[in-house]
């Protein structure tokens, strides 16, 4: 989500736009200039605008039922595939998230009752010239919306539907093994949404697929790994054997240290042992790539805001803060001496070890 921009915030969560979005409507505008000119042109643009404003009232369905639940929702993003909301957190009693993922399907269905009461209709014949203006502004707007709630109420996690499916399964089995089967019936409706899209030409749709494929197998290891950090200690999985740098090490001896190990991040400690910051490979390889001199201390490209925990630490907090953007995660004691750190991988690597 690097390549989105804000438009503010509302509704206490910040509307962003991914630049994707401006290529879809290039592509829209060109189509229907090649159909029907600059009318056709301006008549798509406003349908896609507010067939979007819908897709954006669905994500705050989302966002204001998990508010109910004391669950918030930094940001919403506008993709051409959709909108996507990143709640802080999934609600984990199964009913919980049944209400949060049926509210942004119900939002398309109130959307539909509100624009058939202001007179729009959408008969047989006219369906297949959806993608037209011929049958009017307003019935493509109900046709879309009811068509909305339909297609995210399928069985496909992590979409509304697999997420209904997912939380039903919690009432009979465990988060985890009901996270991997939805997760494994999300890919195969993937699948067929790819071959269908491919047979079709709907690249839109073989986007989708793309995107629920990935996204199924990427939810399903996050939960899985939540479920090991819960019974975990931060001391139970930190990186206790690492090469660390000096504050007088250069960059030349930091590049060293990756020639010579396997780290991609060096903790900077000081004579007493506490940590400075950490040096990663992407910002000394940015350095270096530069023309940044080799012997200018390695601490001129050190990051110094790593967060800190204690040995007796829960691994679910240190997850956490490891998903909020940090390198890594340093285990200190109580006197401030660093003794381990943690990365996701080696939490990835705890979790097989273990089993799951």
């Amino acid at each position: 989500m690097t390549w989105s921009f804000s438009l503010g915030r509302f509704l206490g969560s910040e509307l962003r736009v991914h630049v994707t979005f401006f290529l879809l409507l290039a592509w829209v505008g060109f189509a229907a200039y090649s159909r029907g000119g600059l009318p056709a042109v301006i008549e798509n643009l406003i349908f896609v605008l507010a067939l979007f404003a819908c897709v954006v009232a669905h994500e705050f369905g989302h966002a204001l039922m998990a508010r109910r639940y004391g669950i918030k929702t930094p940001d919403i993003t506008l993709l051409p595939i959709g909108g996507l909301a990143r709640l802080e957190r999934m609600p984990e009693k199964p009913m919980q998230e049944v209400w949060v993922a049926l509210a942004g399907p119900a939002v398309n269905i109130v959307i539909w009752i509100i624009l058939v009461a202001l007179g729009a209709g959408m008969p047989l014949e006219t369906m297949a010239q959806i993608d037209t203006t011929v049958p009017g502004l307003l019935n493509r707007l109900a046709y879309v919306n009811l068509l909305l709630a339909a297609f995210n109420m399928i069985p496909a996690f992590p979409m509304d539907g697999g997420r209904v499916f997912r939380a039903l399964l919690c009432l009979k089995m465990d988060r985890v093994k009901a996270t991997r089967i939805a997760a494994i019936a999300g890919q195969i409706v993937a699948v067929a949404f790819g071959f269908w899209g491919l047979s079709t030409g709907n690249a839109i749709l073989v986007l989708i697929a793309v995107f629920v494929f990935v996204a199924a197998n990427s939810e399903s290891q996050d939960v899985a790994m939540r479920s090991v950090a819960r019974r975990v200690l931060a001391r139970d999985a930190m990186i206790t054997e690492f090469h660390a740098l000096s504050p007088s090490d250069t960059l030349a001896t930091a590049a060293q240290a990756v020639i010579h190990t396997t780290q991609h991040e060096f903790p900077v400690l000081d004579d007493e042992g506490a940590l400075l910051g950490f040096v990663t490979r992407g910002r000394l390889f940015a350095a270096l790539a530069g023309e940044t001199p080799r012997s200018d201390p390695a601490t001129s490209v050190m990051e110094t805001n790593i967060p800190r925990v204690q040995l007796t630490s829960g691994l679910e907090m240190v997850l956490e803060t490891l998903h909020k953007g940090a390198p890594a995660i340093a285990v200190c004691t109580q006197t401030g001496k660093m003794v381990g750190y943690i990365t996701r991988e080696n939490i990835g690597e705890l979790m097989v070890i273990r089993g799951r």
